[in-house]
């Protein structure tokens, strides 16, 4: 009795949950979304930022990646900052620093302007992205997490596929650079309500922040992506992508090495013992490689070889967050996985995940029939697959981690998105360069120097071509990511039930 009484008084607010809870909930989803829109709005803005910019190929992956890579290495720190200092402090922050760099961004006339913007950038998201999944994890009881996360999960979709659309819209009235103004009034609404509502939690007790841990992390992952990006380019054997290799593999294993001998890691390796822990987490990154990588590639596909332009691509892309959005607002989703169970939810979530990236890769040609089936195919399988996910690495970290749980849920979501844009961006140049003899770092670049129409025909089919191996490669390890995470969450399961 003892002991419950005081578990009572010091986390009041699990057994009821916080009484505007709810409210609380859009507020941070607000937050979460400026971070969102900013990782989509970018795609559709490619043909205009290769022509107005003179972007390659590789400057266009690096816009996109700077600020992921950046992000992807400080979640954990900002996770365990939040956890110490204030998750509500560090929203405040996160949401400041956001729309200071997004204002940068909008505004730079280069591409290495624009690429150190977004990096900048990325020091926001990582605040904002770890605050509010984990203020989520303490206004909501238990037994209501599991739909909290799915309406937090929605949201994510939701501003994954705003961003085309509204990217789209800004660029037929705007020049390239407003697509990151319109991130400034969502900030500013955001500051305001989280102010006004959002309750401040901590654990005094917390972990300091482990700033060697996201340095080594930082550097060993940006050094990998730089060799996947330059392995087509300069060739896979090339001293440049070797070098890169090498020194993440350095860097990496330092980190691995370093966390698990500082007293106060950012990534506390234990966790990987909890099978539970280790199958969301391989679920987790192959799902986001293959979906971002395939989003990234089919943005391209509608304007490059359809020929829709910006704002009709961001509209076809609609119905895959529409599904989305749709299943768990409703708790359809929410309700599927608790009938279901996490390893079967998660196994068939990723299993029409990657039948939606085959159709897209094998139907698309043929009309935007195939591609409609393909993205609400996708729609559902995520909606089921990744609040199941996250629910399980959010449910496996002690509560009082709330912050790092959610710092490590970030950077699997943000390594696999820099790792799809990198690897199936990578498959699309090699098929690319393979099918034709025009020496160029773009489509737009091959098709200029193309003297007939048969030749732009030619290069148009290649490609095409590389689009589709490229969301094939995508659709394997996201099955690959269901059946491991399936199998290792049953594992755990088992456990469990001998153990009790």
């Amino acid at each position: 009795m003892t002991t419950t009484s005081q578990e009572q008084a010091q986390a009041p607010s699990r057994p009821q949950g916080h009484p505007q809870r709810w409210l609380i909930l859009g507020v941070i989803c607000l937050a979460q979304l400026t971070v969102l829109l900013d990782n989509t709005v970018l795609n559709v803005a490619i043909p205009s930022l290769t022509r107005e910019l003179d972007a390659a190929t590789a400057d266009i992956q690096w816009m996109i990646n700077a600020y992921s890579l950046v992000q992807s290495g400080l979640l954990l720190t900002a996770g365990n900052a939040a956890d110490r200092y204030g998750r509500k402090k560090m929203l405040l922050a996160g949401l400041a620093l956001f729309g200071v760099g997004s204002l940068v961004a909008g505004l730079a006339n280069s591409t290495g302007q624009l690429i150190a913007a977004r990096a900048g950038m990325g020091v926001g998201g990582a605040l904002l992205m770890t605050t509010t999944l984990a203020v989520a994890m303490q206004i909501f009881t238990p037994e209501e997490q599991p739909r909290a996360i799915g309406i937090w999960a929605a949201v994510n979709t939701l501003g994954f596929a705003a961003g085309p659309l509204i990217g789209g819209f800004v660029l037929n009235h705007f020049w390239w650079g407003a697509i990151f103004l319109v991130n400034l009034p969502v900030a500013a609404l955001g500051l305001i309500a989280v102010v006004a509502l959002v309750p401040e939690s901590k654990n005094p007790q917390g972990d300091r922040p482990d700033l060697l841990g996201a340095l080594l992390s930082t550097i060993g992952m940006t050094s990998l992506v730089f060799a996947i990006i330059s392995g087509p380019e300069h060739g896979w054997a090339s001293n440049r992508v070797l070098a890169s290799a090498g020194l993440a593999a350095v860097f990496l294993g330092a980190f691995a090495y370093w966390e698990s001998r500082v007293p106060y890691p950012m990534l506390d390796l234990h966790f990987f013992r909890d099978r539970r822990f280790t199958g969301a987490v391989a679920g987790a990154v192959l799902i986001t490689f293959g979906m971002t990588g395939a989003m990234y590639l089919l943005t391209q596909h509608l304007q490059f070889v359809l020929g829709y332009d910006a704002l009709e691509a961001g509209l076809r892309t609609a119905p895959l967050a529409l599904t989305f959005v749709a299943l768990n607002v409703t708790g359809l989703a929410a309700k599927w996985t608790a009938r279901l169970g996490l390893p079967v939810s998660i196994a068939l979530g990723m299993a029409l995940t990657s039948g939606g990236l085959v159709a897209i890769a094998t139907l698309a040609s043929g009309g935007y029939a195939g591609t409609l089936l393909g993205l609400v195919l996708i729609g559902v399988g995520c909606a089921i697959a990744s609040p199941a996910m996250a629910h399980a690495i959010m449910s496996s970290i002690p509560r009082e981690k709330a912050g790092v749980g959610a710092g490590i849920n970030g950077t699997l979501a943000e390594f696999g998105n820099g790792l799809g844009v990198a690897v199936l961006g990578a498959v699309l140049n090699a098929r690319f360069a393979a099918l034709v003899s025009v020496t160029a770092t773009s489509l737009p670049a091959a098709l200029a120097s193309a003297e007939s129409a048969a030749e732009r025909e030619r290069i148009t089919d290649a490609f095409s071509a590389g689009l589709q191996s490229s969301q094939l490669v995508g659709a394997v390890a996201v099955l690959l990511g269901g059946l491991v995470a399936a199998v290792l969450l049953r594992r755990a399961e088992r456990v469990e039930r001998v153990g009790a």
